[in-house]
């Protein structure tokens, strides 16, 4: 369907070549290389850093790494660097990148729908104790990070997780990012669909293939035949969300344009409804429009959702039919609104072969390596070896005989992963902060976790459904915009006037169940500190002023600014 990134021009559109430099599309003819990282990309394709990890930098250490390498195509395998220790926030902006660069990385494990063994967890929980410290977190797109990783012992990770099928490939990058989809895919008594095999045709055609190593920027992928929408469809640059056609049955509707950051923006539905045969032709039209159209003149504009705020669902989806499909699509349904809030699988459920899944929550998704080799351990001895791990930082053990479940959801206990969680335990999910992360001005997991633990102290009966999630940075790694509190790490001015760790506030965003960004409310900055206050003081005032079954983001919406301060 694609070229490789080699010759573009063979695949894009033949149009006429603009004078002017435009977008830098390269459908537009515009080729050559508008900005810094366009030109590392242009200049050697960012699989290819592999074997200099491999031959080169791993025997001669990090000094040897070349910059553009180090701060560039080492991506393209999961490799970032992380923060040095002892910078404080007030100079994550201020400082050169070789400044914040620490001599050891985040590296991060790509877990495509969740979906994982128990030997493959058990060789993670291995890597972890043995070359990161013990550090393992679980993301909110599936994956796990290490950090504290050498350069010296990539190789030797990349051989062990590749041994049990697992991968680095393009975990980070201008690249297809990690594949989210439904934990309890092919098992959910409620699933419309099974999205599996499409899935498993997607990374067959594109990880590790050049024809999709050079997009613009990152771009982010999710799929799902469940009707809780339990994969953020709405936040994804392409997404595939299960519905039941009138005429054709179970298939998906196809949502574009989707992110957040500092520009948020919701995705659009292309109103076509695709079965699931035909998924994977559908996605690689949609990442061949990124890389061909996609804006690579200026980096704040290169993800897909500036193309579709552009040219609008309509003419996106003609592009697709008429200049890559080929075909018409079908017109289709919308996705119905989800049965509950509560999206995570939290808890213990019966899959449709009579036996149950059970769902258990870390804090902010905080783990170890001897920790996930436990679970993987307990999952061997109750289950059948399956887990997953979810978009809320969460994991599930799957295939539970009904005479199993007790015994296992003690052993999480035993293990501090509760699978009946308090609300704020369940609701709340933290970025990587600024223990580790270089853009990250505020720290947030060790936030997070006293967080949960203040307000369970404080709030012991509350039981509504809430999320509570913490970024570091404006970035919304975390998802702040669409949180029920949303909290955005910056600098503040304490009760003194010195500057401290705070956040900025967004109140009632939702994804799912009326899905909108969250309200700022003019001026309203919490310190760190008073966080704990101030979620309780909001809290108690939702409690007192709602209405009966109202929901907390519907109450904020209606709120006086004074409630919510």
């Amino acid at each position: 369907m694609a070229a490789t990134p080699q010759n573009p021009a063979a695949s894009a559109p033949r149009r006429k070549v603009s004078r002017h430099r435009g977008e830098g599309q390269w459908a537009a003819g515009h080729f050559t290389p508008l900005n810094g990282n366009e030109q590392v990309k242009k200049d050697d394709d960012g699989l290819n850093v592999r074997t200099r990890i491999e031959t080169i930098y791993s025997k001669r250490g990090f000094d040897s790494i070349d910059p553009s390498d180090l701060r560039g195509r080492m991506r393209w395998w999961g490799l970032y660097t992380q923060r040095k220790p002892g910078i404080d926030g007030g100079k994550t902006a201020i400082l050169e990148p070789e400044e914040l660069d620490d001599e050891y990385f985040m590296l991060r494990v790509r877990i495509d729908g969740g979906a994982l063994t128990t030997r493959q967890l058990r060789v993670i929980g291995e890597i972890s104790q043995e070359f990161a410290r013990g550090t393992a977190d679980i993301t909110d797109r599936q994956n796990v990070q290490y950090h504290w990783i050498r350069i010296e012992d990539v190789p030797e990770i990349w051989d062990r997780l590749e041994g049990v099928g697992l991968s680095t490939v393009t975990a980070c990058g201008d690249t297809p990012r990690v594949m989210i989809g439904s934990p309890v895919a092919g098992i959910a008594e409620d699933e419309i669909i099974d999205a599996t095999p499409a899935l498993e045709e997607i990374k067959r055609r594109v990880l590790n293939n050049p024809a999709y190593s050079n997009l613009p920027r990152k771009f982010k992928t999710a799929i799902s035949g469940s009707p809780l929408l339990d994969v953020v469809h709405e936040i994804n640059d392409v997404a595939f969300v299960g519905v039941r056609h009138p005429e054709h049955g179970p298939g998906f509707d196809v949502w574009v344009g989707g992110g957040l950051s500092t520009n948020p923006k919701l995705g659009v539905r292309l109103g076509a409804w695709v079965p699931i045969d035909e998924v994977p032709d559908v996605y690689e039209g949609v990442i061949s429009i990124f890389r061909d159209y996609g804006y690579r003149r200026l980096r704040n504009r290169a993800r897909l959702k500036f193309l579709v705020a552009d040219w609008g669902a309509e003419k996106f989806r003609q592009v697709l039919q008429d200049e890559y499909l080929r075909r018409e699509l079908v017109d289709g349904p919308a996705p119905e609104q989800p049965s509950r809030q509560w999206r995570d699988h939290i808890g213990v459920h019966r899959q449709k072969d009579g036996r149950f899944y059970v769902g258990f929550a870390p804090r902010v998704g905080r783990v170890d390596g001897a920790t996930l080799t436990k679970v993987a351990n307990l999952a061997e001895a109750h289950g059948s070896g399956r887990v997953r791990t979810t978009v809320e930082q969460k994991m599930i053990v799957l295939d539970v005989e009904e005479d199993q479940v007790d015994s296992l959801v003690e052993g999480l206990e035993a293990l501090d992963l509760t699978a009946r969680p308090s609300t704020f335990r369940r609701g709340t999910m933290a970025c990587t902060g600024i223990e580790f992360c270089k853009l990250a001005i505020v720290e947030t997991k060790q936030r997070g976790a006293q967080l949960i633990d203040e307000l369970e102290r404080r709030l012991p009966g509350f039981e509504e459904p809430i999320t509570i999630n913490l970024n570091g940075c404006p970035n919304a790694c975390a998802r702040i915009q669409v949180a029920d509190i949303g909290l955005k790490g910056q600098l503040v001015l304490d009760e003194r006037g010195e500057q401290v760790e705070g956040y900025q506030v967004h109140l009632g965003g939702a994804l799912g169940l009326e899905a909108g960004f969250g309200r700022k409310v003019r001026g309203l900055k919490v310190t760190s500190d008073e966080l704990p206050d101030y979620i309780e003081r909001v809290l108690k005032r939702f409690q007192a002023e709602r209405e009966d079954g109202e929901r907390f983001a519907t109450w904020t919406a209606r709120a006086s600014e004074e409630a919510l301060s």
